[in-house]
């Protein structure tokens, strides 16, 4: 029978293909965004039935056909492909977007011990695509037994990023989270990624305004920085980050399908620092009292009336 790995997202199963029979890629993002409903999440994983007409509504949609048709095609449900294995890996990368699919799979797959009996995860220390220059049969990653304590902390922390506030998830870092070894610097990454006390702009946010104040100018290089520090949000979602922050000037405006003289404003435009984003730079004044928070942030949404904030000093949750 057919060894599977699964990897928590496109680009990791892309680069593991040449490492089992089947390498499927988790094409979900939960940092960004309102999260998708319990019951979306659950006909996403189904087999493919009149509910997933939509594209993108199966969690097959974006894989090749010539990749899965041994399998039985791309019809198959989660489940329904696992049973059809013979061993399981879940390889999770470091980064808080992954840690959060590998707790919302062990969430999903934790009552099925048909399926868990098969199932071990690989924990890496750095992405998967950063090792691409690597022969894939030289990696040599511990393979982590899928134990019921493991299966308990994916569901509480799931459950904690879900919740209508975030306390849960800061309650999980006075806790021993040892058993998802990746778990708490995700935690924290994402915590820090709420609005500043006494700022009102989240981490990724305020880097970006530091590093244009430090004299990176060009779009394209920014939103590659700050995706590669702080690792919380994808490029895409980076460089939509300044459409919601004020502070800085000189952004191509965004367009429904971004064409060639986008990508070159992009690539050529020059930023600077607003008035306003001087001011919140040297936190003379708080961006939300000024500019309205409205995003998510998990199952938490932010608005003026309910604007969670992290402390960068104490390291704390701030409560309306």
């Amino acid at each position: 029978m057919p060894r599977l790995i699964l990897a928590t997202s496109d680009f990791a199963g892309a680069a593991l293909r040449p490492r089992a029979d089947l390498v499927i890629g988790i094409q979900r993002r939960f940092v960004w965004g309102q999260l998708p409903s319990r019951a979306a999440l659950e006909t996403l994983l189904q087999a493919r039935s009149a509910k997933h007409r939509d594209l993108g509504t199966h969690w097959l949609d974006f894989i090749a056909a010539k990749y899965i048709a041994p399998m039985g095609g791309t019809d198959l449900g989660l489940l329904e492909l696992c049973e059809r294995c013979d061993s399981i890996e879940l390889w999770a990368d470091p980064a808080a977007n992954d840690q959060l699919i590998l707790i919302w799979l062990l969430d999903v797959l934790r009552p099925h011990r048909n399926v868990l009996s098969k199932l071990v995860l690989v924990q890496t220390d750095i992405d998967v695509t950063d090792n691409r220059d690597v022969n894939p049969a030289q990696w040599r990653l511990p393979k982590l037994a899928v134990t019921d304590d493991r299966l308990r902390l994916a569901s509480r922390a799931w459950n904690a990023y879900r919740a209508s506030t975030p306390e849960s998830c800061f309650d999980l870092l006075m806790e021993d989270l040892t058993a998802l070894p990746r778990l708490r610097p995700a935690l924290i990454a994402l915590l820090e990624e709420l609005p500043y006390r006494r700022i009102g702009l989240g981490a990724s946010e305020y880097r970006m305004l530091e590093l244009v104040s430090e004299g990176w100018e060009t779009p394209a290089r920014l939103v590659s920085e700050v995706f590669k520090e702080r690792g919380v949000f994808d490029f895409r979602e980076t460089e939509s980050i300044p459409d919601r922050t004020p502070v800085l000037a000189g952004f191509p405006p965004k367009t429904e399908k971004p064409d060639t003289a986008h990508w070159e404003r992009f690539l050529q435009s020059c930023l600077t620092v607003t008035d306003f984003g001087k001011a919140v730079l040297g936190r003379e004044v708080d961006f939300s009292q000024h500019n309205p928070v409205n995003r998510w942030w998990g199952g938490t949404e932010l608005t003026p009336d309910r604007l969670w904030r992290w402390d960068t000093c104490d390291r704390c949750l701030i409560a309306p």
